[in-house]
């Protein structure tokens, strides 16, 4: 596994703590609670940026700016209304096909090969994730089709701009900070149209700082290098730890029970990351020939 795909490593455990933080913003409207992390997010980043005399590798052209504000606020925008239109159970899981195309779209990359251990991975970890998701609380009624069709959507989107973000090697993940003030913007855009004004206690914005500063805001850093210059395949594999870390957070928390369930997922989802990555040689090559 190279640095770029352990970076991404990082994204995914900073993603878990996600529903954790959520739980304590979740009387905030959606878009509202959006538009402040990211918001946070930007004045960090911009000041790092800053500090590090950085600012200049904001000029970037237009498609570097493009994708990743289309990537980024749509995936969330989509997964917003699929919560709202739909059950959260199937409308999650639907959501976790993500890591899932991601291997799959790998392979339609100049010079990346999708090998079989990849999708077995990846198959395991749906299964793994299926369980976590399914074994949650389920909500009453049946959903509507824009409540699903927006959640493979966000699969679809989250995916697509993960992929293609590849083909933007040479654009310094510094460009994000950037991008994540015109999702803040554009969030509460939506927000004033369509939302209620809510002010945030001290618990919440204590809870949106940590969205900004970790899950909206370092996270997207380090998932930006390392879609540029890991192991795709890998990294979509390895992404199905999110729910079950998620999950463990929570069970840590005392907002969600840990059960006979769980801990399938996570041999399932531990089981299809060692499939995909590969076993590493316990004797390496050059020590198993002595005349060498």
């Amino acid at each position: 596994m190279n640095r770029a795909t352990a970076i991404g490593g990082l994204a995914i455990l900073l993603w878990s703590s996600l529903a954790a933080l959520a739980v304590v913003t979740r009387r905030l409207p959606p878009f509202e609670t959006l538009a402040l992390s990211f918001g946070i997010a930007f004045a960090a980043g911009m000041a790092v940026l800053a500090a590090r005399r950085r600012l200049g590798r904001l000029r970037q052209n237009w498609r570097a700016w493009g994708l990743g504000f289309s990537g980024i606020f749509s995936y969330h925008a989509l997964y917003f209304i699929a919560l709202d239109q739909a059950p959260a159970a199937e409308a999650s899981l639907i959501n976790y096909l993500w890591p899932l195309l991601i291997v799959l779209f790998s392979a339609l990359l100049p010079g990346e090969r999708l090998r079989p251990r990849h999708v077995l991975g990846a198959a395991i970890g749906l299964a793994g994730t299926a369980l976590i998701v399914l074994a949650g609380p389920r909500a009453a009624g049946g959903g509507s089709v824009l409540g699903y069709a927006c959640a493979f959507a966000a699969a679809f989107a989250w995916a697509g701009y993960s992929v293609a973000n590849r083909a933007l090697r040479a654009v310094p993940s510094d460009l994000i900070a950037g991008v994540g003030g015109l999702v803040a913007l554009a969030a509460l855009l939506v927000h004033g149209l369509a939302e209620p004004d809510i002010a945030p206690n001290r618990a919440e914005w204590m809870a949106l700082v940590g969205l900004g500063l970790g899950p909206v805001g370092l996270a997207f850093f380090f998932w930006d290098h390392a879609t540029k210059h890991g192991d795709l395949a890998t990294i979509g594999t390895l992404s199905y730890a999110t729910p079950l870390l998620s999950t463990g957070l929570l069970v840590l928390c005392g907002a969600a029970r840990a059960g006979a369930g769980l801990g399938l997922a996570a041999a399932l989802i531990v089981g299809g990351a060692v499939v995909s990555v590969g076993v590493p040689r316990l004797i390496p090559r050059a020590a198993s020939n002595p005349s060498r």
